[in-house]
């Protein structure tokens, strides 16, 4: 079942930051990004692969505390 619970978390939240990705690289030049004030000394593909995985993680956490408060108080209390 935890295996069950982690594949509800990790491929809804994979497919969100695939589609955010597209949505915000679409507008946006990686290379024009600054991180205060200074230029980013990466190229483009790291700053793909490196939002890529921002976007995971946040998309992420939000499917796991979705799922967390949708449990019975009975097994959160367990």
């Amino acid at each position: 079942m935890r295996s069950q619970r982690w594949m509800w978390i990790t491929w809804p939240s994979f497919l969100v930051a695939g589609l955010l990705e597209v949505l915000v690289f679409a507008f946006v030049d990686p290379l024009d990004l600054h991180w205060f004030g200074r230029d980013l000394d990466l190229t483009r593909q790291a700053i793909y692969s490196l939002a890529f995985f921002a976007f995971w993680g946040l998309a992420m956490l939000s499917s796991g505390l979705s799922l967390f408060l949708g449990l019975p108080s009975t097994e959160v209390n367990r």
